[in-house]
């Protein structure tokens, strides 16, 4: 393939995968106020598909997100606003709907966890080292009278005795 075909070619599979979102919200489901669409996908963009989980429902095929989108379309068409919207979510499906959970007591394990196991592997570490240095390492022993004469004879022959 030529340069010229080659670039067109790239061109055209990046346009396709930046645009490939855009193809999730189908033209059927937008609404004609554009400020009321642009606040839909503001938040359907914060909502986790439930069937694919690490999409947003915004970027989801799946029907269920495509459910989801047109619920969220309906409550603010209805004049929730964009928090109630989301309360409305959680309180029905959990908290697990938000790609991004909030912090809260019910949770804080699991966000706190890592920081938590950094911690005891410093501490595990440190004190090994502590330990280390603190333990004295005996020097070696002295050579007896025989044995410095035997590497005084294999130093000087370079022959083991």
């Amino acid at each position: 393939m030529t340069r010229p075909r080659f670039f067109a070619a790239s061109i055209l599979v990046a346009a396709a995968l930046a645009s490939a979102s855009a193809l999730a919200v189908e033209p059927g489901e937008r609404l004609a106020d554009p400020a009321l669409e642009a606040r839909a996908r503001a938040i359907s963009s914060e909502l986790r598909c439930l069937v694919c989980q690490n999409q947003s429902i915004d970027d989801s095929s799946a029907p269920l997100a495509r459910d989801l989108r047109l619920l969220v379309r309906e409550r603010l068409q209805a004049g929730n606003s964009d928090d109630e919207v989301m309360r409305y979510l959680v309180d029905r499906y959990g908290e697990f709907v938000l790609l991004k959970p909030q912090f809260n007591f019910r949770n804080a394990v699991l966000w706190l966890s890592p920081f938590a196991l950094l911690a005891a592997v410093a501490l595990m570490l440190l004190s090994r080292n502590h330990r280390l240095s603190r333990s004295k390492v005996a020097p070696p022993a002295e050579l007896t009278d025989d044995e410095k004469s035997k590497l005084d004879r294999i130093l000087s022959d370079g022959k083991d005795v």
